[in-house]
């Protein structure tokens, strides 16, 4: 049976597809959390007052050990997606779903708070947009603010997308800005005087439990921002391992020497500025005109005012992403895929992107100090699943490396015996004469081989510092904090709580409506995985684009005798040349339709048939299907009669036709597994 298959992409497409290195990475990164302290400061002032540069130096330990979390986000999640990805992997797809909700909640609140802010910033150099004039019950500062969104969805409809170089500038204009501030108050202030600010911060308030949970919790509003390194993975260069962990230490020295000196500074410096309700929303600014004159008070202040509006931009096209995301994951209605034929721009994701900011600002009338408060939910929230998700993650890997060193040869022979029987158990169901491979060092090679194969899809080798008990006991204790930060949040925030809990049902419900709509219709969304070692996939079942026959093979897979475990493999048509996006989740199969489609009737028949299944996705290319073969050794494998299909390297034994009430399909059967 001869068969062809396209030929694979180029090293220069390849090439293109991963073109951040850490420098391009840390700028997204800080263009997003170098904002954040234009407004944190006086929000954090008004909840704890002079304690506010305390809890950010405190919160910052728990912001250095979610980058480690972060960093491996990047690396076994490479087709990106953040919290979404993780959680839908790590659980299931309703936590996927969550998490999609709770960003959401963060990237509405992340465009209105800083395109307010912005404006703010900008009064400072035209006072007249100031907010001391009304209209309509809305300050002339909440109106231009209001501009200032639609404007930016109406530059996303027409095409305007985040840009890593234009972060790149606007990153360094940030962290240029905040040292030039510290050295002007630095050489106006001696170290003397310095460290007698730390004593002025426990003056006016005692730390009681309750105040030092708020304030933990408030304070992480400074780091707001991090999540976005995990949207950029399909884009880095390769290794993303090391790329991941330049770009975040340069994050952490950067955040680390910025964020913590400027807010104590300006709070314990400026006190009366930081308790005016105006004022404190320019407090950076001030604090640089206070040292260092008009000049650079000015600077600032435009500087602040353009970063904060880019900000609001980039949530913009972040939430949009995930309406983007969550309705190819059929959790969403399929009209929020829909592309507008002048542009080819998502119009309708855009437009809640947008208006949901809108809605928010008018609601609360522009109060900086509301919005604050509402921000803590989707942050945290995100936070939390991300850190839970990869503390199952590194589990389950534990036990695998842990199976995997007992195997080995020089294991006790009570250990090996205890796996193979475990194994057998697993296989009973199987036909005589197949064998799952046990091979401990081969099992511990794959995962290297399936990544070298197809680095867009499959995460990089862990390394030593991830491997270790130390790392995962430190992943523990981060998740332990991040949920006490948000429990806390939940409590003392109370208009957190509401907005973020009634958007999140909202979205919830919805997804609800949406999944019974496709079940209804023979369909539930699939989340895909890699070859995994353990399952015992007994049937591989091969899916082709545009075969009406793929129907007679999912029917051929799931009715199999004994209802014996199933590959479903999915040969994908070339992948496409054009450069992924900055925050697209980009999952092979979300982003093809038939995949979408046939995959989702696979695993729909197959719960229903009680068939345990796993879901694999590989673009058409030479050896596709031999290399899934090889790493699964099913007895069966089934194929739609005129399938062309690469299987010159699949070893059989024997083949024969089956007819079902969809059309003949083919058995590849393997009497005699590899041992």
């Amino acid at each position: 049976m001869q068969k062809t298959a396209p030929k694979a992409p180029g090293e220069a497409q390849e090439k293109e597809q991963h073109n951040l290195g850490p420098f391009l990475c840390w700028a997204v990164v800080f263009a997003d959390i170098g904002t954040s302290i234009y407004y944190v400061p006086g929000i954090l002032y008004g909840t704890v007052g002079k304690l506010a540069g305390f809890f950010v130096l405190l919160t910052m330990i728990v912001f250095i050990l979610l980058t480690f979390k972060y960093v491996e986000v990047t690396y076994r999640f490479p087709q990106g997606g953040g919290v979404v990805t993780v959680a839908a992997k790590a659980m299931n797809k309703w936590f996927g779903a969550l998490g999609g909700m709770f960003i959401l909640v963060d990237y509405f609140l992340t465009a209105a708070i800083s395109s307010l802010s912005g404006i703010f910033y900008l009064s400072l150099v035209l006072p007249a947009i100031g907010p001391k004039s009304a209209f309509l019950g809305l300050s002339i500062t909440v109106w231009i603010t209001l501009g200032v969104l639609i404007l930016l969805g109406i530059l996303n409809w027409v095409g305007v997308s985040e840009s890593a170089k234009v972060s790149l500038v606007g990153a360094i204009v940030a962290f240029v800005s905040d040292i030039a501030i510290l050295v002007t108050v630095f050489t106006h202030l001696s170290f003397g005087q310095f460290l007698g600010l730390f004593p002025q911060m426990f003056s006016g308030r005692a730390l009681t439990p309750v105040t030092i949970l708020v304030g933990f919790a408030g304070s992480f509003l400074a780091f707001s921002g991090l999540e976005s390194i995990s949207q950029l993975a399909p884009v880095m260069k390769l290794p993303r391992k090391a790329v991941g962990k330049i770009a975040l230490f340069l994050v952490i020295i950067t955040v680390g020497l910025t964020s913590p000196l400027l807010t104590v500074l300006s709070t314990l410096l400026l006190p009366r500025a930081a308790g005016d309700p105006l004022q404190s929303s320019q407090l950076i600014s001030l604090l640089a005109g206070h040292w260092g004159g008009p000049i650079l008070q000015t600077e600032v202040a435009i500087s602040a005012s353009a970063l904060l509006v880019f900000a609001s931009n980039t949530a913009i096209i972040g939430s949009y992403h995930v309406f983007l995301a969550l309705s190819r994951m059929e959790f969403f209605p399929n009209i929020i895929l829909q592309r507008n034929r002048l542009r080819g721009t998502p119009h309708y994701s855009i437009a809640l992107a947008t208006l949901i900011p809108i809605l928010v600002l008018i609601a609360v009338r522009g109060n900086i100090s509301t919005l604050g408060d509402m921000y803590a939910f989707g942050l945290l929230g995100a936070f939390t699943l991300t850190c839970l998700g990869m503390d199952i993650v590194r589990y389950r890997q534990r036990k695998e490396r842990k199976l995997t060193k007992q195997m080995r040869p020089g294991a006790s022979a009570r250990a090996r015996e205890q796996i193979v029987s475990t194994m057998e158990q697993d296989e009973e169901n199987l036909p005589d004469g197949v064998h799952k491979d046990v091979d401990g060092e081969k099992m511990e090679h794959q995962a290297e081989e399936e990544n070298a194969e197809h680095p867009d899809e499959t995460p990089e080798p862990e390394g030593r510092w991830t491997r270790s008990t130390l790392n995962f006991g430190l992943g523990i204790l981060t998740t332990v904090l991040v949920v006490t930060a948000w429990s806390t949040n939940l409590v003392a925030k109370p208009p957190a709580t509401i907005f973020g809990g009634s958007v999140t049902i909202v979205g919830m419900l919805i997804a609800y409506s949406s999944y019974r709509y496709h079940k209804k219709h023979g369909r539930v969304p699939v989340i895909t995985t890699g070859v995994e070692q353990q399952f015992p996939a007994a049937i591989l079942a091969i899916l082709t684009p545009d075969s009406e026959q793929n129907s007679a093979v999912i029917h051929a897979a799931v009715n199999n005798t004994g209802k014996k475990p199933v590959v479903f493999l999915y040969l994908g048509q070339q992948a496409s040349s054009r450069n992924p996006e900055l925050f697209r989740l980009v999952e092979p199969h979300l982003n093809d339709e038939g995949a979408r489609i046939d995959l989702g009737r696979a695993n729909h028949q197959a719960a229903e048939a009680k068939v345990e299944c796993r879901f694999v996705y590989r673009h058409q290319e030479p050896d596709a299907v031999s290399s899934i073969w090889e790493k699964t050794h099913p007895y069966d494998t089934i194929v739609a009669a005129q399938a062309v299909v690469d299987t010159q390297k699949v070893h059989i034994d024997r083949t024969y036709e089956e007819e079902t009430p969809f059309g003949k399909v083919e058995h590849l059967v393997k009497e005699k597994a590899k041992r």
